[in-house]
């Protein structure tokens, strides 16, 4: 029996902490994970490790996992082999497309997509030959207006300034839980002790959420604010910093500051405070105490995106920190200057080239919002969608109105999902193909070293050796592609594995062959612990995408969605607004088959104000019946004061009790789903995200 010791970084959330597994290799050959350790060497983690990191092992041992293509032969699955998996996926949507055009077939891509390299590189190789407009994903049930707002003002969706944690003196969060979430659109490893750090040299954290979550009962002041009313706050903020010349010169080049000012003129802290629920001079002292810190950061994340001026406020963030001279300084918001860069290899983006053949949702950069997936389905005409591709996804438990999405897949022709499970959508599918797990696969994050607080690299190879018989997730697109290509007759050029796409990118890169660095995977191979490339700095005037190379402040098609914010009525006094939240052991639908993660108590209920329980006659511990537009959940709920009177918060990600799942542990102790609730008609008009957060909802005893 031999044990072995593999350094390689985690992959299951943006933070990337680096781990230390130990393996053991018996006699007959068979390999075991016997530990999982936070890696102390890892500069950029410094050991830190969260639950779920230690759950690898469950997730590699998970019996209700799939190791081979599964077809529904009636309410049975059984399998068969690649190839000719790969060949009925190629007939069945060639043949929709002859038939109806290529729009007929439609892609969803969820979360996980960007969390494997494999599918970074390889996933487009087939699902560009589809031609369809008709592409969803996660992004927009997530942060779409993170990605517009970039486009926009600087040019390119993933020039996204990210808070210089470790060398801020004021943080002001809204709408992020980074102790639960580890971090997001931020990748920050350690994030508390972080924190504490801004505390410990003199500075202030300051959290803005309907909840006193884990985060805000760390801050140093906590403000509730009303669902929905972000905006009206951040509003509040600017207007202030202009009125009472709180502002500070920037370096960068910028259009359209003095047009903001007129446009926001009348957004005084007293005029937003009702929307926002936060008193007008707290508003003020807030601004004065932002501008009056050597150097501060404004951080806005899912809890802003998900509302219904998600890109508003969004757009204010950027302002906030452009205003008071924290944009592109240290100690500020920065963009990370990655190894491989997306930045300077993909273009900038494109908005409403094409919009959604029924509600007239707009494209971005390729997809279109997924709050419109059903109603493409479900809608007859021309170009309505016939067949689906999913990737990584479970959208009936991740997007608005998820019952809707279930009677819309019901009545596909085809469906085909690249997923490791069956779960509440991959029930509907017709084939399941399966790929090998992360710890059999090489790993090099391109998407969260973008977002991170340092400027990071590594490359890690697979711990576990490829099971016979199995493909990994790039093989399985390279095998659709061919099979495609040869059904249509379409030309197919050559491609290269991900491992080798990453050297070029290492290569070609800021610290390539023309540095001092001279990365390349070869040399990454040789530090498991992964490079530090060192801090943060100011570099977003060389980087800017905009036509002329300046920084827009004033879009017009953000300036145009005042009037939609204006327009507000008053937010009714007796008023039930659904939040979600986060728990560290979760992470969206997938973690809830792993005893590691579910043991202990319960947390998927509902969580109320003993007010608001005592007002509705309601005790604590009690099942209720929630109910909105769309639908209606029966729950536990529990008795907080951490909830803000007239506000309630339910957890995403849990409902699995749906007849078909074979996730044995989840179908345990199910829960309700949150988009039971959420309603697909609540978006942010501007760029179609989807509002999860500021749901109208009834409670009442079940």
């Amino acid at each position: 029996m031999t044990k072995t010791l593999h350094h390689r970084a985690c992959h299951l959330c943006e933070a990337i902490c680096g781990l230390t597994l130990e393996t053991t290799t018996s006699d007959a050959g068979s390999i075991a994970i016997t530990s999982i350790k936070g890696d102390a060497q890892d500069t950029f983690s410094r050991g830190h490790i969260c639950p779920k990191a230690v759950a690898l092992q469950d997730i590699q041992n998970d019996p209700d996992r799939l190791h081979q293509p599964m077809l529904r032969v009636g309410s049975q699955w059984q399998p068969i082999p690649w190839d000719e998996a790969f060949a009925l996926v190629a007939e069945r949507l060639a043949g929709i497309q002859a038939r109806h055009g290529q729009n007929a077939v439609a892609v969803y891509q969820g979360n996980p997509s960007v969390h494997n390299y494999g599918l970074m590189t390889h996933s487009n190789y087939f699902l560009g030959q589809l031609k369809t407009r008709n592409r969803f994903s996660a992004t927009s049930v997530d942060q779409l207006p993170h990605h517009l707002t970039s486009h926009l003002m600087y040019g390119h969706g993933l020039l996204l300034p990210i808070p210089d944690i470790d060398q801020t003196d004021f943080m002001l969060i809204l709408g992020g839980n980074p102790l639960a979430s580890n971090g997001s659109i931020m990748t920050v490893p350690d994030v508390e002790k972080r924190l504490k750090a801004i505390q410990a040299r003199g500075g202030k954290v300051v959290v803005v959420d309907p909840r006193r979550s884990e985060t805000a009962a760390m801050a140093d002041q906590h403000l509730f604010v009303r669902p929905g009313g972000d905006a009206a706050l951040l509003f509040g903020l600017l207007n202030t910093l202009f009125a009472e010349h709180l502002t500070r010169d920037s370096h960068l080049p910028v259009d359209g500051l003095d047009e903001v000012r007129r446009a926001i003129a009348g957004f005084t802290a007293e005029a937003m405070s009702a929307q926002c629920a936060v008193p007008a001079e707290q508003i003020r002292q807030l601004a004065r105490d932002f501008a009056a810190a050597d150097n501060a950061v404004c951080y806005g994340r899912m809890g802003v995106s998900t509302q219904a001026f998600g890109t508003l406020c969004h757009w204010l963030v950027q302002l906030i920190n452009l205003v008071t001279g924290n944009l592109d300084r240290v100690g500020g918001a920065l963009c990370t200057e990655p190894a491989v860069d997306l930045v300077a290899a993909t273009s900038g983006g494109h908005f409403n080239r094409w919009q959604s053949r029924v509600s007239g949702r707009p494209e971005y950069s390729g997809e279109l919002p997924v709050s419109a997936l059903a109603e493409e389905m479900l809608t007859a005409g021309e170009g309505q969608i016939r067949a689906l591709v999913t990737v990584a996804g479970n959208p009936v438990l991740s997007t608005p109105n998820g019952r809707q999405l279930e009677q819309a897949l019901n009545g596909l022709e085809f469906m085909v999902s690249v997923d490791l499970y069956i779960n509440e959508t991959t029930r509907y599918a017709d084939l399941i193909l399966p790929s090998t797990s992360a710890l059999e696969n090489d790993h090099y994050d391109t998407t969260f070293n973008m977002f991170a607080v340092r400027n990071v690299t590594r490359f890690n190879r697979a711990i576990l050796p490829k099971p016979e018989g199995a493909l990994h997730d790039w093989e399985i697109f390279v095998g659709l592609a061919q099979a495609f290509a040869a059904r249509t007759g379409s030309p197919l050029k050559p491609t290269m594995a991900p491992a080798q796409m990453i050297d070029f990118g290492l290569r070609a890169g800021a610290y390539g062959d023309a540095s001092p660095h001279k990365l390349s995977v070869a040399m990454l191979a040789d530090h498991p612990h992964g490079l530090d490339l060192g801090p943060l700095k100011a570099n977003l005037a060389g980087r800017l995408k905009t036509a002329n190379g300046r920084v827009q402040a004033a879009p017009p098609v953000i300036l145009a969605d005042l009037a939609r914010f204006a327009a507000l009525p008053l937010p009714k006094v007796d008023e039930l607004l659904l939040i979600g939240r986060r728990h560290v052991r979760s992470n969206n639908s997938w973690m809830h088959n792993y005893h590691r993660l579910v043991k202990g108590k319960p947390r998927h209920q509902l969580l109320m104000h003993p007010d608001d329980l005592a007002s509705r006659q309601l005790s604590d511990g009690q099942r209720v019946r929630v109910s909105s537009r769309i639908g209606m959940i029966e729950v536990q709920v529990l008795a907080s004061l951490e909830m803000m009177p007239g506000v309630v918060s339910l957890p995403h990600g849990w409902g699995h009790d749906r007849p078909g799942v074979h996730m044995n542990i989840a179908s345990a102790q199910p829960g309700a789903s949150a988009n039971d609730l959420t309603d697909e008609r609540q978006l942010d008009e501007l760029s179609g995200n989807a509002a999860l957060n500021g749901v109208p909802v009834q409670v009442a005893a079940a």
